[in-house]
């Protein structure tokens, strides 16, 4: 892990570029603290495709909670949503891919983890493009400022096809539930920490790699042209699929630990200084 520029990277294929492809989280990462992506950040990444990189987002929102960025920003290529559990086309406002987490086994996982933790404060994301997020009694939101949510009765959460559940506990930190919750249903489900106050649990097998990798097939690109950009433990798996992984400097303990170099943070504007050394502004 480098926390200073790093040696030039040779190029994956005989294109000259040094990454085909330039994945970055959302929050914390491409977004700064005001919920924007800078003017800096916005000209490197353009920089970036002039010179005939992709850019992909790879983030945890659902694609209804993700499309008001999207439409702010003008992104309007494929994205993986939802930890991985859907592939979406911005520009067309499509659902290429979507993946729904088994209620039954859902149902299991919390009644397990309860069973050691005391009772948690459950939120779903439903599946589709139009899913609400619907959060159950003592669920408190804390990521993004105009995210919609819709109260609900706990016994409604898993009433229909969702792609995730969201898990609070008021007693335990965050790393904390995450452990105890993989250790308790880590063979019903996955287990991610995405931010503050974000636990979630995922269709077994699922991540921002298994939903990347999927992307990346239809743009004709792979794990070897790919650099990543994130700062949260769900973004773990995506720096183990992609060539070289990026984490800002406000990232988790448990990211540094395994990016292969570290950037200034989400509101330095962490992403362009690394792209602007990458492709140059012209």
């Amino acid at each position: 892990m480098s926390t200073t520029s790093p040696s030039p990277v040779s190029p994956a294929d005989g294109g000259g570029l040094p990454y085909r492809l330039v994945a970055t989280d959302l929050d914390g990462t491409l977004l700064n603290s005001a919920e924007s992506v800078s003017e800096r950040t916005r000209a490197a990444l353009a920089s970036a495709t002039r010179a005939g990189a992709l850019h992909i987002i790879v983030t945890g929102r659902s694609a209804p909670w993700a499309r008001p960025v999207f439409d702010q920003i003008g992104y309007r290529g494929i994205a993986v949503c939802g930890q991985g559990a859907q592939v979406y086309d911005a520009g067309a406002h499509r659902l290429l891919t979507s993946l729904t987490l088994d209620r039954r086994l859902a149902a299991l996982a919390i009644a397990k983890i309860e069973a050691e933790t005391g009772p948690l404060a459950v939120a779903a994301s439903q599946d589709g493009l139009e899913g609400a997020v619907l959060a159950g009694p003592g669920y408190e939101l804390q990521i993004g400022s105009h995210l919609p949510v819709v109260r609900a009765a706990k016994d409604e959460l898993l009433a229909a096809p969702v792609s995730k559940l969201y898990i609070q506990h008021h007693g335990l930190t965050d790393d904390a539930l995450a452990e105890a919750a993989r250790r308790t249903a880590g063979d019903l489900v996955g287990v991610v920490m995405a931010g503050a106050g974000i636990v979630e649990l995922l269709p077994l097998g699922l991540s921002k790699a298994t939903g990347l990798a999927v992307a990346a097939r239809r743009l004709g690109v792979t794990a070897a042209d790919t650099i990543a950009f994130g700062d949260m433990p769900n973004d773990v798996p995506m720096f183990g699929w992609a060539r070289h992984g990026v984490a800002m400097a406000n990232a988790h303990e448990e990211l540094l630990a395994v990016a292969d170099e570290v950037t200034v943070g989400h509101d330095e504007d962490g992403v362009a200084v690394v792209l602007e050394r990458l492709y140059p502004l012209g």
